[in-house]
């Protein structure tokens, strides 16, 4: 009798026991098969190219490259391939940002083994599938759209508003007692959330937008 075709799965998550976790899971399906393991994005991209799995179980907080990233090259790359993440966090931005990525589902980790074997199986043929959670949070930045600045840390303002007030890395970073280094990612930060090009367009938008006090 003629077996039916396995479908191919790589693990992408920087945990160990997530990976061992979801890798006996995976030995308790006969219709699925583990075909490989990544402990960060850049890891996952370089397993898809040479594995070519059918589905990407991607978590999306990972070293070196995230996993929305890894998903959009992996998804640009090899369209064939799909990806469907598995993570912790149900935030807006993070489910926005996973599906703009080429993400075909968006599951928590507390899902059950049957509803992940199904969502995997729905992957395959090309069906999506949403966590509840996920789905509330589509709704949720549909209908409530943001602000300019709404997702600044405190320590983002708080850099922010020594920028308006005319204050260099070097100044910002002695007031804080923190290393340029961090300044620098801090402020590389406020303007890809502003999306903006410069400090002074940052200064002018917070000034505008009265971002700070």
């Amino acid at each position: 009798m003629e077996q039916t075709a396995t479908i191919r799965v790589l693990i992408a998550d920087d945990h160990t026991v997530v990976r061992s976790g979801l890798a006996a899971f995976l030995w308790t399906c006969d219709d699925l098969e583990l075909v490989g393991e990544a402990g960060n994005g850049k890891e996952a991209v370089r397993q898809a190219e040479k594995l070519q799995p059918d589905v990407v179980l991607m978590d999306l907080v990972m070293p070196e490259m995230d996993g929305a990233a890894a998903t959009r090259e992996i998804r640009e790359r090899y369209p064939n391939i799909q990806v469907l993440v598995l993570t912790s966090f149900p935030e807006d931005e993070l489910v926005q940002g996973a599906l703009q990525a080429g993400a075909i589902g968006y599951l928590l980790k507390n899902v059950s083994s049957d509803q992940l074997a199904d969502a995997i199986r729905a992957a395959h043929v090309g069906r999506p599938t949403l966590a509840p959670e996920a789905a509330r949070a589509l709704i949720h930045a549909a209908t409530h759209p943001h602000m300019p600045g709404h997702d600044l840390t405190a320590r983002e303002r708080e850099v922010l508003k020594l920028m308006v007030a005319g204050k260099s890395n070097p100044d910002i970073a002695d007031e804080l007692i923190v290393s340029r280094s961090t300044v620098k990612f801090h402020v590389s930060s406020i303007l890809s959330k502003l999306g903006v090009g410069s400090r002074t367009e940052a200064v002018a938008m917070a000034l505008q937008q009265k971002l700070v006090h």
